[in-house]
């Protein structure tokens, strides 16, 4: 046996990924551990970090399985991390069999599976809405008329709103099950070709990244988030302040807690989703990784808490230091189209170009068809980050810089309604 392997399963892109993995080499170098990468491609960044890239189709989940289990027999894997959402499942039930922490098979279940969920924090007492799995679009309009309209449909496990769609009466229910169940097949998982119906709940929408630590629940920063209109609720923008009056808010940190405790959540990072409805917080999912859309990147501008830092420790069964060291506004803005577009380039400004601005970068290559639900979805061609002091000044210096964002496109005919759901080919991958 070598001396111990930290394991990680799928890296992500560079641009939305690196600032994890650098704090975690370091701290993986101070602790004496070798990190492996297993992923789906071939290394190129990811060499300067990791000490053995394993490539194997990591969306096939024997494939995973047998792979890490090559490299847990030849080395002592004393921690496995995985931050990519259609395989945090494997991966962390690949945890809980090496016996090194992790969400604990229960845990990264009830996580993975939107129905799950739902029927373990209806258990457990915590505020729900009526909610249903559906196959059919006839099992679909009993749903929606047991629980009253106006209703939510979504795939059972999907990730950035994909595939959620907003029926305010019967009327749009059976178009609003089409487009839901259409973005349920792209999950390669056992959850794909269901879709989950439930009650609508009304409120402003945030996402908390958490610590667990021996299931002990403890909040990182909290994300305002920004999304399109009904019927779609397409993510366009996040903001964290780290002086967020929520983080102070007793019942939403008991509710916090007591979801994690019902799904039997240990150790790890979460991505928990909340709406603030007027009966109180309601908890629309909990997430088994880091938010997506670069939201604990925000979070480090926003506090100085290092996100990839409180990963390695739970991942190491460590508990982890959360004090923020820094007291500021982050937040990223997502440019989108009007309408359908085939983007021919795009040019994004870069940090001094505008005030407060540190971050901009292209979300699509040249030659990708850009579609707006429910053609298609993430139709984003780049992203700003920008920070301030406060909330209006982040606000004002987002809009600032995204105005210098260049775009060069052609429009493009209507989607074949009768093509199956798939995501544009070329976009460049965030998972939220």
């Amino acid at each position: 046996m070598s001396r111990g392997t930290l394991l990680v399963i799928g890296s992500g892109l560079k641009v939305y990924r690196e600032y994890l993995v650098a704090p975690i080499s370091r701290r993986a170098k101070a602790a004496g551990l070798d990190m492996v990468l297993l992923n789906n491609l071939r290394p190129t960044w990811q060499q300067a970090y990791f000490d053995e890239v394993v490539v194997a189709n990591v969306f096939d989940s024997e494939v995973m399985a047998t792979a890490a289990r090559e490299v847990a027999a030849r080395r002592d894997v004393v921690s496995l991390m995985c931050w990519d959402e259609p395989l945090v499942l494997d991966a962390g039930l690949l945890a809980a069999e090496f016996g090194v922490p992790g969400l604990s098979a229960r845990g990264v279940r009830g996580c993975r599976d939107k129905e799950l969920t739902r029927a373990e924090l209806t258990a457990a007492g915590l505020h729900q809405p009526g909610f249903g799995l559906t196959t059919t679009v006839e099992e679909a309009r009993a749903v929606a008329a047991r629980i009253g309209y106006p209703v939510v449909l979504k795939p059972r496990a999907m990730g950035a709103s994909i595939g959620v769609v907003f029926a305010a009466d019967e009327s749009g229910l059976d178009a609003a099950f089409d487009v839901a169940l259409a973005a349920s097949h792209v999950d390669p998982g056992p959850y794909r070709a269901s879709v989950i119906v439930e009650e609508y709940a009304p409120g402003p929408e945030i996402s908390i990244d958490g610590a667990v630590h021996k299931g002990e629940y403890l909040p990182l920063f909290v994300a305002r988030k920004y999304s399109s209109d009904h019927p779609y609720f397409e993510e366009v923008g996040h903001t964290v302040d780290a002086a967020d009056p929520l983080l102070d808010d007793k019942e939403l940190m008991r509710t916090l807690a007591r979801a994690h405790q019902a799904l039997g959540i240990e150790d790890g990072i979460t991505h928990s989703e909340v709406r603030l409805t007027a009966k109180g917080p309601l908890i629309i999912e909990v997430n088994g990784r880091l938010g997506g859309d670069l939201i604990p990147f925000l979070g480090r501008i926003a506090t100085g808490i290092e996100p990839g830092e409180v990963l390695f420790d739970v991942a190491t069964g460590q508990r982890p230091d959360i004090a923020p060291t820094r007291r500021a506004v982050a937040g990223i803005r997502f440019g989108c189209p009007e309408r359908d577009c085939l983007l021919r380039s795009v040019r994004v400004p870069a940090p001094g170009q505008a005030p407060g601005l540190v971050a901009a970068a292209p979300m699509a290559e040249p030659g990708t068809t850009l579609r707006l639900p429910p053609g298609g979805y993430l139709a984003r061609h780049s992203f700003v980050v920008c920070e301030a002091d406060d909330l209006p000044g982040c606000q004002d210096r987002l809009t600032a810089a995204a105005a210098l964002v260049e775009l060069d496109t052609e429009p493009v005919g209507p989607a074949d309604p009768a093509a199956p759901f798939a995501m544009p080919a070329g976009l460049l991958d965030v998972d939220e």
